[in-house]
């Protein structure tokens, strides 16, 4: 069994490059991957967590429906500037060296909301640790689409999406566990701390495992190329390449770099027109409308969402734990198709197929009746109401769930890949942010019916966007990506 090669202890790391041979080259690219998209998972079980501490969150910090959206809304703030400063510090630092950084934020934030006493040190620890998983959602699809040759990009890619997903089933598998053993999300559980805190501290094991296994993994051979360490690229390139594929690869990678400066935001700007590239636009257009589709109202608010239609607590944590299950097992088809078939024919189809299932729940959720001061669905109702939620969730992660982010990874030309993932990223965040905070109060005044209706006009556009503007980037090294 391969092995990764261990750090020395400067403080830039190099890597000793161990006799491999070509059966084992693909082994430590699946390690190395694995290990950056623990930082998916870390993004994915910090964003799912706070889904089942809304009750906790309201009854210990006394708020109302626009002080709870910000205390789940908060973290999106430093996601937003977390994934902006990430994309260019990577380009100074490394994309190790942010991963490494995002870890040490996963660690104070997991603890320091769990330990809240009032609601504005709870948004503090919530921005640091959304500064984190900002950095993660940017640096951990960039750093894999750097180390993966072309026909494996796609799949390796995907499993950042996996890692994220699988964090939002843990946690809300670890709400439903805790829940149930304290009695409700309230009641107390350890040491007299209620049960909603411990839901945030179990994040601490998967946070402490990333910062140790990120000690053993490479930094990214384009990063190495673009602060003149060519031969600690070229050591890392023989991790994944033979000995003609490396020269080349490190002659592409070199050749796509400028040789007047370090990557910086203004190339950005076409010199020619002077006007921002068509390329950062589209990175922006994906980045957003996978936000406005409002996959996240299901992620953060599922537990709320199921009990305003009726079920209880326990029930609603319990449908989280099958959509997490449903998300995993979408992701498991990308991985099978999206080297195949291409990142555009899933995102469109997964649009289409959005827009149908959220169209079901408008109808499922115009239907509900209030019975003592809370809505309630027919039992045929219901069943459509929980089908086609499922489903949506099975649309959303076969398609823009994870092609979004690998298409961010490996869109972008070499000069541009850092300052292009912060501006996107800034962007998906904001656009994550103003989702997660504006559902509590459209909930209070035009209802499930007129939220979901506006996702499902969302989804629709994201097609028609798809199908106009988005470029097929499969197959193509990172090298051959042309500006626009």
């Amino acid at each position: 069994m391969a092995s990764l090669p261990a750090p020395s202890s400067t403080h830039q790391r190099s890597f000793t490059m161990p006799t491999q041979v070509a059966s084992q080259r693909p082994v430590v690219v699946l390690l190395t991957c694995c290990v950056a998209a623990i930082g998916g998972f870390l993004f994915g079980f910090d964003s799912g967590v706070i889904n089942g501490t809304v009750d906790g969150l309201q009854q210990a910090f006394q708020s109302q429906s626009v002080g709870t959206g910000f205390n789940v809304a908060s973290m999106l703030l430093g996601c937003a500037v977390g994934a902006f400063f990430a994309g260019r510090l990577a380009d100074r630092f490394g994309r190790r060296t942010l991963l490494l950084v995002s870890a040490v934020f996963f660690i104070i934030s997991a603890w320091g909301s769990g330990i809240a006493g009032g609601s504005l040190e709870f948004v503090i620890y919530r921005v640091l640790g959304g500064l984190a998983v900002g950095a993660a959602s940017v640096m951990s699809p960039a750093y894999i689409s750097e180390i993966a040759p072309s026909h494996l990009r796609g799949r390796l890619a995907t499993i950042q999406q996996v890692a994220i997903i699988g964090g939002l089933f843990f946690s809300f598998l670890n709400n439903y566990i805790l829940a149930n053993v304290a009695g409700s999300s309230t009641a107390p559980l350890w040491f007299g701390f209620e049960a909603w805190r411990c839901m945030f501290w179990m994040e601490l094991i998967p946070a402490g495992i990333f910062l140790i296994a990120l000690m053993f993994i490479p930094e990214s051979p384009r990063f190495l190329v673009s602060a003149g360490r060519h031969d600690k690229a070229e050591r890392v390139l023989r991790l994944v390449y033979d000995e003609a594929g490396t020269h080349k690869r490190l002659a592409d990678i070199r050749a796509s770099l400028s040789s007047r400066h370090q990557p910086r935001l203004s190339d950005l700007i076409n010199p020619q027109t002077g006007k921002v590239l068509k390329l950062v636009w589209i990175g922006i257009g994906l980045a957003v409308f996978q936000q406005l589709v409002g996959i996240n109202v299901v992620f953060y608010y599922g537990a709320v969402l199921w009990q305003a239609v009726g079920f209880s607590e326990s029930d609603a944590l319990m449908i989280n734990v099958i959509s997490g299950a449903v998300s995993i097992a979408a992701c498991l088809v990308t991985i099978g198709l999206i080297d195949r078939i291409g990142r555009k024919p899933l995102l469109w189809g997964g649009s289409v197929g959005m827009t149908v299932t959220l169209a079901l729940l408008v109808y499922a959720f115009s239907t509900a009746d209030m019975v003592n001061g809370s809505l309630a669905l027919s039992p045929g109702n219901g069943v459509l109401a929980l089908i086609a939620a499922n489903v949506y969730v099975f649309f959303f992660n076969v398609s823009w769930g994870p092609v979004m982010w690998v298409m961010l990874g490996e869109m972008f030309p070499n000069q541009v890949r850092g300052s292009g993932l912060a501006i996107a990223g800034l962007f998906q965040w904001v656009a994550n942010f103003a989702i997660t905070m504006t559902f509590p109060i459209m909930l209070a005044s035009i209802g499930l019916t007129g939220a979901y209706g506006f996702y499902a006009l969302c989804a629709l556009i994201s097609a028609l966007f798809v199908a106009r503007f988005v470029r097929e980037t499969n197959g193509k090294e990172l090298e051959e990506m042309a500006y626009e």
